[in-house]
């Protein structure tokens, strides 16, 4: 760099040269590979001749290990290029092995379903993440039969004609809802969208403030009835609202009350609300349409397994509701769907919507919702024979002699503290948010290994095991574990320590 030149004026120049800073160091140059090794590497046709490449085609389609291999001679190929490796590691006796296994690793997971089993060790019964309600035996059984053959979703067996697919069910919603008529479609958001656009588009639907309530996955009560093109009108307050706040409320433009079931939360303290009797009186004389997103939803008295009253589809039905809505895939412990009972005449218009199609329920899922509704028949075996409510109404005893049995299976593994304690599981899913279950738990600290990685390793083991960290230590809640889930729980934790030793 040249000096700068400073002068006072032309004819005087005093003059001095900045000295240039030093040039900062210049990197190396990139090492440039030896094009004799560049050569050296196998062609993927050559590779796919040998043995070992022909044994990855039994396993993974010859288009997909073409190109395994072909990523992996590519990555040896910038490592020489950038001087990470040298000559010894292309050797022919070692390269096409080292290719071949770095092919088989990149294609492994394409072996195996996204879906995957999951054993829950959280205590959450209606885990939204992992899948809500595990299906009855019953109900895996009608799966399996109606994805495995042709059926009769919409066919009349006895006529030859066209039927509809909801025959499947309505009988038996009738039976167990007191309801008129019924109508199933793919979820209950979808259930209140497809009410409200039947019912109360272009119009006003009335809502109390304290149940403008967000549903999970930022999905909004608002935002659904606004999707279905009607206005939404708040009444009363967050903590009070009246039968008289609807009733003022009503315009000419009014088409629905929409009445919201706390499902998630609770207010508490200096509250009130009208009772649903109160609400369909009012409905009746102003010639509105009571309708009622009831969330979760239960077919049965909570109370006969010895937890607390929640609203029953029967009891919103006999209050006076005109449109009750509730999910399939929570309490009622069946598949996603959306069910909605009431008025036939009701009924009729949500038929009769355009929107249905978009949102009707699958052959799979009303299968194995005719075969969970089957069960509500037969009090003597509903709870047993439904894996959610079994789970709820589990008694202490046997979690006691479920968390035993995992500990002494753990204990038996080494290199594990494992105990055994009190805890509290939770009903999930939106459901019985004040709820908590006494319950067992099994907690657990790996020598050597943290217990972040722990839960990890476990997470990502087959089949995955999912607990909660508590106190440093891995907790696994007995009432959300199957005895028959025992086994791969110690098979997993003992196949996690083994790998964690052996790196």
């Amino acid at each position: 760099m040249e000096g700068v030149r400073f002068g006072a004026s032309p004819s005087t120049w005093h003059s001095m040269t900045l000295a240039a800073p030093p040039s900062p160091a210049r990197p190396p140059p990139a090492p440039i590979a030896d094009p004799a090794l560049l050569r050296a590497l196998p062609q993927v046709q050559k590779l796919m001749e040998t043995e070992a490449a022909r044994e990855l085609t039994v396993l993974f389609p010859r288009q997909a290990v073409v190109g395994a291999l072909r990523d992996a001679l590519d990555a040896v190929r910038r490592a020489l290029l950038a001087g990470d490796i040298g000559g010894d590691a292309v050797s022919p006796e070692s390269l096409n092995g080292t290719l071949i296994a770095a092919a088989r690793g990149a294609l492994e997971p394409s072996r195996h379903r996204h879906l995957r089993r999951v054993i829950n060790g959280t205590g959450i019964v209606i885990h939204t993440n992992l899948g809500r309600a595990p299906l009855a035996e019953d109900a895996v059984a009608a799966v399996a039969e109606a994805a495995s053959a042709y059926s009769n979703l919409e066919f009349d067996l006895e006529s030859g004609e066209r039927g509809s697919r909801y025959v499947a069910v309505t009988g038996l919603l009738h039976e167990l809802t007191g309801a008129e008529a019924s109508l199933v479609v793919n979820n209950n958001a979808a259930a209140v969208l497809l009410a409200v656009s039947a019912i109360a588009q272009g119009g006003e639907a009335l809502v109390s403030r304290s149940e403008l309530v967000e549903i999970g996955g930022s999905f909004r009560v608002p935002d659904v009835i606004r999707q279905g093109g009607a206005r939404l009108v708040e009444v009363g307050t967050t903590n009070k609202t009246r039968a008289s706040d609807y009733e003022a409320a009503v315009t000419s433009d009014t088409r629905a009350i929409v009445k919201v079931h706390q499902s998630n939360y609770r207010i508490v303290g200096f509250t009130s609300a009208p009772a649903m009797t109160e609400l369909a009186a009012l409905a009746r004389a102003r010639g509105l349409v009571l309708m009622e997103d009831l969330g979760s939803g239960t077919l049965l008295d909570l109370r006969t397994i010895g937890l607390p009253h929640e609203p029953t589809v029967r009891e919103s039905v006999a209050a006076g509701a005109d449109l009750v809505m509730f999910s399939g895939d929570k309490l009622l412990g069946g598949p996603q769907a959306g069910i909605v009972v009431g008025r036939k005449d009701l009924i009729g218009i949500l038929k009769a919507h355009p929107l249905l199609r978009a949102v009707r329920i699958d052959k799979l899922s009303l299968a194995a919702l005719e075969a969970t509704l089957k069960l509500y028949r037969d009090p003597a075996r509903l709870v047993a024979a439904v894996p959610v409510l079994a789970m709820l109404a589990a008694p202490m005893p046997v979690l006691e002699r479920r968390a035993e049995d995992l500990a002494a299976r753990l204990r038996g593994i080494g290199g594990l503290e494992v105990d055994t304690a009190d805890g509290n599981s939770y009903s999930g899913g939106g459901s019985l948010p004040e709820t908590t279950l006494p319950t067992r738990i099994v907690a657990i600290r790996a020598n050597g290994l943290g217990t972040a990685e722990l839960a990890r390793r476990l997470r990502l083991h087959r089949p995955a095991v999912v607990g909660r960290i508590a106190g440093g230590r891995l907790t696994l809640d007995a009432r959300t574990l199957d005895d028959r889930d025992l086994p791969a729980v110690a098979g997993a934790v003992g196949t996690v320590l083994v790998e964690s030793v052996t790196e």
